[in-house]
């Protein structure tokens, strides 16, 4: 508890643009640009190799170190909203406030300094470490998408704005994301390792719960904002949300497109099979090296997703 919410660094912090590393729009801008940049450097250079870079146990090691950090800020950030809600619970009454009303809506004039911007503050600096995700991806010869580029770096600059602004909303879309992460990083770990994966899209369907809390958060923004006065950061929260519509709106095109490529793979494979008679399938074909590599109950062998 004293580590997590009631150190001196954590109770005095404050965010500012001469103390807190990387705190000026100056620096936002240019990280952002040269994560894009770097990215299609890198892609380009790789565009004729057709194997993967081998990266030993690097993806494994990124992975478990992000559930950890993941776990880790889900832990302070709740113990420090504790800790608030404890200190400033009589100013509260006086203005018939509750709990979940100020994980929502922040006071018309909030600062950010405190126990929850440190937490705050430290989540914004993960979302660096979250972008080596995609070089890992480059290496290991994925498609680099636009939206993988597109969602890490609005990743950022909503981490930076919440920081910026005292944005509403923020504690409580940094406990969602951290303990979905927490999860979804810990599995990649597990089937880095060797382990089995799940028999369905495990890391889509934590996205799209993640996206669904988020929408549900917004909406109860919007309606404080109106019905008691004002939230503070509600200019920064709008730019918020329209990002946040943006990433639903493309991971939902990509959930489709995938979902009915799937589909229509796996009819091609069922046709491409019937050719073979029932006995057996052709092992040198695509569909019969796909086929061996199913296990006994139906689960793909361990692939990163």
């Amino acid at each position: 508890m004293y580590y997590l919410s009631e150190h001196p660094s954590i109770v005095n912090f404050r965010w500012n643009h001469t103390q807190s590393w990387g705190s000026t729009w100056s620096f936002l801008f240019t990280s952002i640009s040269a994560y894009i940049f770097l990215s299609l450097l890198l892609n380009l250079l790789l565009f004729n190799r057709r194997r993967p870079v081998p990266l030993g146990p690097i993806p494994a090691i990124h992975s478990l170190s992000m559930a950890l950090i993941s776990a880790t800020i889900f832990t302070g950030i709740l113990f420090s909203a504790a800790a608030e809600i404890r200190d400033t619970r009589w100013f509260w009454r006086r203005n018939k406030t509750t709990a979940f009303q100020w994980l929502l809506c922040f006071p018309l004039g909030t600062r950010p300094s405190g126990r929850v911007f440190f937490w705050s503050y430290i989540f914004y600096l993960t979302r660096f470490l979250h972008t080596l995700r995609t070089f890992i991806a480059i290496l290991r010869r994925r498609n680099l998408s636009f939206f993988r580029l597109f969602n890490h770096s609005i990743l950022i600059m909503m981490s930076f704005i919440w920081l910026e602004y005292s944005q509403s909303f923020q504690i409580l879309a940094i406990l969602f994301t951290t303990s979905i992460y927490s999860v979804v990083y810990g599995y990649r770990f597990w089937t880095a390792i060797g382990f089995r994966s799940a028999c369905f899209p495990f890391v889509i369907n934590c996205q799209m719960l993640l996206l669904g809390c988020n929408l549900l958060c917004h909406i109860g923004v919007l309606l404080l904002h109106l019905m008691k006065g004002g939230c503070n950061g509600i200019g920064a929260w709008g730019f918020n949300s329209v990002f946040n519509f943006a990433i639903l709106f493309l991971f939902l095109n990509f959930y489709v497109k995938s979902h009915l490529g799937k589909k229509k793979k796996n009819k091609m494979m069922m046709k491409s099979l019937s050719e073979y008679g029932g006995d057996g399938f052709n092992l040198d074909s695509d569909y019969g090296v796909a086929i061996m590599e199913l296990n006994p109950i139906g689960c793909a062998k361990n692939k990163d997703i």
